[in-house]
């Protein structure tokens, strides 16, 4: 990576750094571009050159936790079940939100109370559950569009996730990890 890119990603990272803490103590709706771009010290047309929308700092976050899921899933031990597989992968979100708990708890539960943040939180999921399944297909050594058992598994294990998730966002004095272990114990009982 050359200077300039080292740069140009170095003031990217600050100034979502600075974004998400506001939208996570302020909220979504009240924070707007312009405080974004002054708690990072920049403007508001350097903002843009880097996010086309307050939306597109949060979920740019969410899709670099995206491109690590895959990554996790494809590095778990060939001998693991399935299910604990996508579940440890998983692991990437939950040990990411331990870095800062009370930001990510805010930050969660903006998401998952704000339309059009859990909009596209759900439209990047279903890329990411798309590509989990292709991995957990060659896990398993199957077909997946004539094997449903890989998308079966990424499915639930997601709605097991995000149950868990919803959960600690409205309830953060719970311990994420343990809601996740609970709600997939319920949705993998034979795990």
């Amino acid at each position: 990576m050359s200077l300039v890119e080292r740069k140009r990603q170095l003031v990217r990272d600050e100034l979502a750094e600075a974004a998400l803490k506001l939208v996570a103590f302020h909220g979504f709706e009240e924070t707007t571009i312009d405080q974004m771009a002054a708690a990072a010290g920049v403007s508001r047309r350097t903002f843009f050159r880097y996010f086309p929308s307050k939306e597109d700092v949060i979920i740019e976050f969410l899709s670099d936790l995206g491109r690590s899921l895959s990554a996790a899933l494809h590095s778990r031990p060939a001998s693991e079940p399935p299910a604990e597989a996508v579940r440890q992968a998983l692991r990437v979100f939950t040990d990411k939100f331990w870095e800062h708990p009370e930001k990510s708890s805010r930050l969660a539960r903006v998401t998952v109370e704000t339309p059009a943040l859990l909009g596209r939180y759900l439209e990047r999921q279903t890329a990411w559950k798309q590509t989990l399944t292709a991995e957990l297909a060659r896990r398993m050594a199957v077909d997946p569009s004539a094997d449903l058992r890989p998308s079966i598994l990424v499915a639930v294990a997601f709605a097991a996730f995000d149950t868990a998730l919803t959960r600690w966002a409205l309830n953060p004095g719970e311990d994420l990890n343990a809601l996740v272990e609970e709600c997939f114990a319920l949705a993998f009982p034979d795990s």
